[in-house]
This record gives structure tokens, C-alpha cells and sequence, in this order.
């Protein structure tokens, strides 16, 4: 437990856990190395997303195909992620982060050369799980070989790396596609991971394998997990597209998720060494800490796809277009990133935290009044409160839920905590979509009321396009009418994504209370607050 003051009760009586704490240049080289691999395994989900289109192309694929170079990426790796604090005690940080940056920096390789759609999803299914181990052992190891001091330094980098690396993507994606072409989505991770790869096999001395582990390796969890957060990470991708229930396939994974998941939590409380601890949630800073990633995974991922729709669909922008009206948000994540470090040490973190989420809410709650003619200056203070709020949150919620925990469960707690964070972007993606959905149905239905023949405003405005189009012969009122339709459809997707921007509004703000709960660890000093 921690030394830490409880809101609203006591100070807690348990001393704050102590983490390693000699210091050495070396380790620090190999864990900007480790960072560096981390910001590679995030950055690759997004500049592939931008770009499937030309994938697509490319391989000569049909949509419902190519969606899966995407949807195995993301199964494999949310497999991986909380197997990685197991697979980091038996054969320790040096091996397990190696392989995983050897590994995906192999497949980004076989990806590239991939002449038909099933090789491309089989390397990027094996990329996912590969690589997926490198992101929850960075967050690991910052919390492990660095004293508690030095946490308001490292916390903002590895803060900044998992908001900076999806927030960029999209913007990366467009200029490799643009100025060469879909190969380099993937052969531009080659000679960063190569040297990723050797500096790590060089540097990184953090911890020694515990082979012990593997006497009693839990097969039957590791299959039943894979079932349950494989199937659901599954519903959650394709779900909006099929339909949800409606569909066969989802309901058919919808089954092997709940029977993995039964499985999977019998063999937890059951097995001699199960695959994955959750004693961790016990922790209160973790589980809150664990809710509130999740419910930024929702911002993260589902911002970083709502902004390029509105920009693609309703203003018809490139994706170097839409980069660049969204870089924005980048930059104000790097200045806020040091900032946050300072900020823990003088502030109250839970305060920092719950004004972050106020912030996110403000900024949606601004873009919730989107019309067809926003353009950059309209959106610009959206992303500089979406930017600055990001870290301001980020940064304390990583320190609270894993900077307080004893150095010997980190490594567990890690994958769990990323894992959380992914899943909520998952869910993000799937309520967006359904909402979006639900709602332009809607209002297609209620706008197509004000454009049926016999009201005036309509007939006059289908004749003047008439009109206007009168050199297309015969075909011009036709024309006016499918005019006229894209404009109602146009309407529809802006009053569609303001209604998304209103629900995710009220998440924001429903959460920027639960920061409440968490302790204060005593470590980060600074005056007392919140009900303290």
C-alpha cells in the first residue's frame, strides 16, 4: 500500500513503496530506447488506418477485407498485452523486449511485402501480438528502475508517447502514402527498430529471468483469455458495421467471449499461478486509476477518428489536409507534457486530474455545435483544450495507478492498466459509430420532412437548381435532386457528429468526480487537497 492521504478520512498509516534506488546513466539510455520502441508499436495502428484505402488498392481487396488488416493488428495485440507481466518475471525485460522489437520490426518487414490480402493480415495478426508486448513493459519499467523522485520526469515522456503517437499517426500516414506509397507504412519501421532491437539487447539489465514460472504456465487461461478478449475485441470492431446482433458472426463471438471470460476468471481465482493477477484491482488507486484510462482511451482514439471523419466526409480534406488541421493538438500535447511533471509536484494530482476531464468535456461541448462550415480556426481552440487537457490528465493517472504500487506488481499491473486503456478505445470506436449511425437515421428522417414536394422552400429551391443547371439538358432536374440529397446527407452526418460530441461531453464530466477516490501518494509532496 501507500503512504498517502485517503479523501476525506486519515492520512494512511502504510509507508509509500520504494522503488530501486541507485541510478544509473545506462539505464536511462535504455529506457529512451525502450520509449522509443513503445512510440513505434502505437504510432503503426494509426498511419495504417489513414491509409487503408490505398492498402486496399494495392492488394486488390475487397472492404469487408481490408478492414481485417486493421481488426487482427488489434485482436493480437490486446492478447499480448496482458500476457506480457507474465512472460516479463520468467524471462525478463532484456528478452521479452527484445523479441518484441526484433519480432515486430520482422513482420513490419513480411507486411511490406505482402502480395495478397490473407499474407497481410496473417503478418500484421503476428505484428500485433509481437509488438503488443513492448507498450505495458515501457510503462513497467519507468515504474521500477527509477526512484520515486524521479517519476514527475519520466511519468510526462511515456505520458507523451502513448497521446502524441495516435494523435500524429493520421498526419504520418498521409505523407508516407502521399509522397510514396503503402509499403513504407510499414518498411518505415525497419531501421528505427532495428536499432531499437540492438540497444536494448546492449542496455536493458533491469531483472533476471524466473524460468520456475513456466513449471505451472496456466495453457488454459492463456486460451480462455485469448477467447474472451479476442472475441471482444472482435464485437467491438466489427459490430457497428454488421449490425450488432443482427448478425451471425457477432453473436457467434459474442458466445466465445462470455465462455472465455467464465473460464478465464475460474482459472484466475483457481490456478497455482494463473496467467494474468488480478489481486491488483484491490488497489483502489488502480482500479479508479484503471476506470479513468479506459474512459480516456474513449478520447484518444475516439477523437483521433471523429475529427478526421467530419474533416474527410463533411469538408472533403485529404488525410495530409487533415493533419495538418489537427496538428494542433500534437503540439499542444509536447508543451503540456513537462508541464504536467512540474504541475504533480506543486499541485494536488487528483485536482490536475478532474480538471482534465473538465477540460476534454469543454472542448466537445464546444464541438458539439459543429456546422458544414467549420474549417481550422473554428476547431482550433476544440484541439487546444483537447491537447493541453490529454496530458493534464495522463500524466497523474499513470503516476496513481502504477507509481504507487510495490515494484514486485508493477509488472502485472502494467498490462492490465494499457489493457484497460485499449479496450476503451475499442469501446469509444463502437459507441461513436453507433451513435453516428442511430442519430443520422434520424435526422435524415426528420430533414427529409422539410424537402418533400408540395413545401414551398423545397419546389423553390429544386427550381432554381434547375435553373442553374439547366446546361445539362434533360438531366438537370435529376441532377437537383441528387444536389439537394447530399446536401440533407451532409446535414445529417454534422448533426450526427454534434450529438456524438454532446455524449461524450457528459462521459468527461461524469468522471471528473471519480479522481476523488484515489489516494495521494506522498512521494510527489505539494500542499493537500480535494477533501484532504
Amino acid at each position: 500500500m501507500t503512504d498517502a492521504v485517503v479523501l476525506g478520512g486519515p492520512p494512511a498509516a502504510a509507508p509509500t513503496p520504494v522503488a530501486e534506488p541507485h541510478f544509473e546513466l545506462r539505464r536511462l539510455f535504455a529506457f529512451i530506447f525502450m520509449v522509443f520502441g513503445m512510440f513505434m508499436a502505437i504510432l503503426d495502428i494509426q498511419i495504417v488506418s489513414a491509409s487503408l484505402q490505398q492498402i486496399q488498392a494495392g492488394l486488390s481487396a475487397s472492404s469487408d477485407e481490408v478492414t481485417w488488416v486493421q481488426t487482427a493488428y488489434l485482436i493480437a495485440e490486446v492478447i499480448m498485452i496482458p500476457l506480457s507481466g507474465f512472460l516479463s518475471r520468467a524471462f525478463s525485460t532484456r528478452y521479452v523486449f527484445v523479441a518484441s522489437a526484433a519480432g515486430f520490426t520482422l513482420m513490419s518487414y513480411f507486411c511490406s511485402r505482402a502480395t495478397t490480402i490473407d499474407e497481410m493480415i496473417l503478418w500484421r495478426a503476428a505484428q500485433g501480438f509481437i509488438g503488443g508486448g513492448m507498450i505495458p513493459t515501457v510503462f513497467a519499467t519507468a515504474y521500477t528502475i527509477f526512484p520515486r523522485s524521479k517519476l514527475p520526469i519520466v511519468a510526462p515522456v511515456i505520458g507523451l508517447v502513448a497521446t502524441l503517437a495516435p494523435t500524429i499517426g493520421p498526419t504520418v500516414g498521409g505523407l508516407l502514402t502521399d509522397y510514396f506509397s503503402w509499403h513504407w507504412l510499414f518498411l518505415v519501421n525497419i531501421p528505427p527498430g532495428i536499432m531499437v532491437t540492438v540497444a536494448a539487447w546492449l542496455l536493458i539489465d533491469f531483472d533476471h529471468p524466473n524460468l520456475k514460472l513456466l513449471d505451472n504456465f496456466d495453457w488454459v487461461g492463456l486460451v480462455s483469455m485469448a477467447a474472451f478478449l479476442g472475441a471482444l475485441e472482435y464485437i467491438l470492431e466489427e459490430g457497428p458495421s454488421k449490425d450488432w446482433f443482427q448478425s451471425g458472426a457477432i453473436t457467434y463471438a459474442a458466445i466465445l467471449s462470455v465462455t472465455g471470460a467464465v473460464v478465464f476468471f475460474w482459472r484466475v481465482t483457481s490456478a497455482r499461478s494463473p496467467i494474468v493477477d488480478l489481486t491488483a484491482f484491490r488497489d483502489r488507486n488502480f482500479w479508479s486509476g484503471c476506470s479513468l484510462s479506459f474512459i480516456l482511451g474513449i478520447g484518444l482514439y475516439g477523437l483521433t477518428y471523429i475529427y478526421p471523419v467530419y474533416l474527410a466526409v463533411v469538408r472533403g480534406y485529404s488525410p495530409l489536409m487533415i493533419g495538418n488541421t489537427l496538428f494542433v493538438t500534437g503540439v499542444c500535447q509536447f508543451i503540456m507534457a513537462p508541464v504536467s511533471g512540474i504541475l504533480m509536484t506543486k499541485i494536488d494530482p487528483r485536482w490536475m486530474i478532474a480538471v482534465g476531464f473538465v477540460g476534454l468535456g469543454a472542448g466537445t461541448w464546444m464541438s458539439s455545435y459543429v456546422t458544414v462550415d467549420w474549417d481550422f480556426w473554428e476547431l482550433f481552440v476544440p484541439q487546444i483544450l483537447r491537447g493541453f487537457s490529454m496530458m493534464l490528465c495522463m500524466v497523474p493517472i499513470n503516476n496513481l495507478a502504477l507509481g504507487t504500487m510495490s515494484p514486485d506488481r508493477v509488472k502485472n499491473a502494467s498490462g492490465l492498466f494499457n489493457l484497460t486503456r485499449n479496450l476503451g478505445g475499442a469501446f469509444g470506436l463502437a459507441l461513436i459509430n453507433t451513435v453516428l449511425d442511430k442519430r443520422m437515421d434520424l435526422h435524415l428522417e426528420r430533414l427529409r420532412e422539410s424537402v418533400v414536394w408540395g413545401r414551398t422552400a423545397a419546389d423553390e429551391t429544386v427550381a432554381a437548381l434547375t435553373q442553374a443547371l439547366a446546361a445539362r439538358g434533360s438531366d438537370a432536374a435529376q441532377t437537383a435532386m441528387h444536389v439537394i440529397a447530399m446536401k440533407v446527407r451532409q446535414q445529417a452526418e454534422v448533426l450526427a457528429l454534434g450529438d456524438v460530441f454532446l455524449a461524450l461531453t457528459v462521459i468527461y464530466l461524469v468522471f471528473a468526480v471519480l479522481p476523488r477516490v484515489m489516494r495521494r501518494p506522498a512521494y510527489l509532496g505539494g500542499p493537500a487537497g480535494f477533501g484532504d
